[in-house]
């Protein structure tokens, strides 16, 4: 039967070398997002268009199956309830 050792694990406020205080906590805060957003890859021109017609694409056939349901709906609603054809 193996063991693990235990360790005292302590977050930023209990090893001191933590910020301070809510300003320090701020400044982490603003220091982590920057280096977050040094790491985001800014797509070039061409992708940028293709990701935009695919999206455009894909929306104006959601928009035509969402269409299409509606008048096949409201048909069958007309039918059902009186409105008839």
């Amino acid at each position: 039967m193996s063991q693990t050792p235990v360790t005292d694990v302590q977050g930023p406020a209990g090893s001191g070398d933590g910020p301070r205080g809510p300003f320090g906590k701020v400044w982490l805060f603003l220091k982590q997002v920057i280096d977050e957003l040094r790491k985001v890859i800014v797509p070039t021109r061409s992708e940028l268009v293709n990701y935009t017609l695919v999206v455009l694409v894909f929306v104006i056939i959601v928009i035509l199956i969402v269409t299409g349901l509606d008048w096949v709906f409201s048909r069958a609603a007309d039918i059902v309830f009186g409105g008839g054809i």
